[in-house]
């Protein structure tokens, strides 16, 4: 009788994963090589690089998944890759081998949507917590996706065992994520940025700068058509309610401004090499907090106060525009502690329904693409011989 396992990879951007879930219910293992040494130097993700970690990591790593979950390969019933969005190179190098994977042990393949992926992280998360029923939190919900790639809300909705998006909102400029991740680097933080802000916040006055999120208007000149920037390639933005969409660029622009008029260049400047990459040991986050003078924490945590607050604000009323009652929410963000904790409390003053994926589904993982890929797998929905990457899939209509 079949196990209903699934051999989820995962390689969209700077790691390198690879999980085995049952039934899109149980994560039997789920294993991710992290690139973050390789590219913290730089101060972001740089795509050559990735691609080359890529091709380094993908067999131990599922050879790993597969040793951790007790099965082999005639075990398996599929193989779910991601096929976009992302850099184009690391995709690749998870489609090839993918596709190699299932020729060889003729077992169907399921491409999946990045994107897609996260929202199912959530849900996976809930039937795990539920004792692994595949039934459990199937309703109707709002989707925040949130990342350092990613700002997007859908509607989300079950039927007939798959599961329907609908494009709500989204950035016009920088997501989230990347709006930390320049924050934090023009401030002399490691990369990536989110996690040294969300830990240093604590420690200033989230009041302090009053920053300030602008009506986002529609652009006359453009004549209803969508802008021409890097996040609008991938969705019709003109036809999307403005109230819905989001936009990081200007915040990240004045905390430049806010750091050159109160002179905190140098302090910044003295941080980058005294900083190290790892924030995850108490000793180095004491190390970080005692570079940072109080005007710059105050700064961090107004920063990540008006971010939390933009999202909250926007997730929330798009929510009640469309009579949803739940809200997932996802994407290496998700992991941001004043984030959950604020859109708990919103979610319990309007006695509405919210989930997060643990924190090591939040960031990108391929347990994620396995449990999206069950669905798909039982309606048969297979990638064809000439799945390839693409970098701009859109997810919804």
């Amino acid at each position: 009788m079949s196990r209903g396992l699934i051999l989820g990879i995962e390689s969209s951007c700077d790691e390198t994963a690879a999980a085995v879930v049952e039934r899109g219910a149980r994560t039997l293992s789920s294993v991710v090589a992290s690139q973050i040494a390789t590219h913290a130097r730089y101060g972001g993700v740089v795509p050559e690089l990735a691609s080359r970690e890529h091709l380094r990591a993908i067999v131990p790593v599922v050879r790993t998944a597969l040793e951790r979950a007790g099965a082999t390969f005639d075990d398996l019933d599929a193989i779910a890759v991601t096929s976009g969005p992302g850099l184009a190179g690391a995709l690749l190098v998870g489609i090839t081998y993918a596709k190699a994977l299932a020729f060889a042990r003729r077992l169907p393949l399921v491409a999946v949507n990045h994107l897609e992926g996260h929202i199912h992280a959530v849900l996976l998360q809930e039937r795990e917590s539920s004792a692994g029923s595949e039934a459990s939190g199937d309703e109707p919900a709002l989707a925040l996706v949130v990342s350092g790639g990613h700002t997007h809300l859908y509607s989300a909705q079950p039927a007939a065992g798959a599961w329907h998006y609908r494009l709500i909102g989204r950035t016009l400029d920088d997501a989230a994520g990347e709006a930390y991740d320049k924050v934090a680097k023009l401030l002399g933080l490691g990369y990536p940025g989110g996690p040294w802000i969300d830990s240093l916040a604590r420690f200033g006055n989230p009041r302090a700068v009053p920053f300030t999120f602008a009506q986002i208007k529609t652009k006359v000149h453009l004549g209803g058509k969508a802008p021409r920037t890097k996040a609008a390639r991938t969705a019709p933005i003109a036809a999307l309610d403005r109230h819905f969409l989001f936009s990081f660029s200007g915040i990240k622009t004045a905390v430049l401004r806010y750091v050159e008029l109160h002179g905190m260049r140098k302090e910044a400047a003295a941080r980058v090499n005294r900083v190290l990459a790892d924030f995850h040991t108490p000793k180095t986050r004491e190390a970080a907090l005692a570079l940072c003078s109080q005007p710059t924490l105050d700064l961090i945590a107004s920063f990540q106060y008006a971010v939390v607050g933009d999202l909250l604000k926007k997730s929330f009323a798009a929510a009640e525009s469309l009579g949803a009652k739940r809200i997932l929410v996802t994407g290496g963000v998700a992991a941001n502690s004043e984030l959950r904790a604020r859109f708990t409390s919103e979610a319990a003053r309007r006695a509405m329904r919210i989930g997060f994926p643990a924190p090591a589904l939040s960031t990108d993982n391929a347990a994620m693409v396995a449990a999206a890929a069950w669905p798909k797998f039982l309606a048969q929905e297979f990638a064809p011989p000439a799945l390839s990457a693409d970098p701009a899939l859109a997810l919804g209509i």
